[in-house]
């Protein structure tokens, strides 16, 4: 059976944010809230400049920094900004 284009732009989503999670965790040294801070200017860059692909990916990463950071509330206004951003780059929501 013939891959669909949005199966194939979930799965190169996933593997982005997971490419982009391993990196931080491994180089990053940690991650703290500087660090997240970091994080999402990078965002915004995205947001500004780059396609909606480009937040959405950046969005899970900025979540992810919240989260290695412990950092509860960013963490879930995050993964709703990662929702919003990856429903206008056209992946479905993978929670459902």
């Amino acid at each position: 059976m013939a891959e669909t284009q949005g199966t194939k732009t979930a799965g190169g989503f996933i593997s982005l944010l997971l490419l982009g999670v391993v990196a931080w965790y491994f180089f990053g040294g940690g991650v703290e809230n500087k660090v997240a801070d970091e994080v999402l200017d990078q965002y915004r860059i995205a947001k500004r400049s780059g396609s909606p692909m480009d937040a959405c990916v950046q969005a899970g990463i900025v979540r992810a920094a919240y989260l290695q950071a412990k950092d509860e509330a960013n963490y879930q206004r995050w993964h709703m900004t990662e929702q919003n951003d990856c429903r206008l780059a056209g992946v479905p929501d993978l929670a459902q």
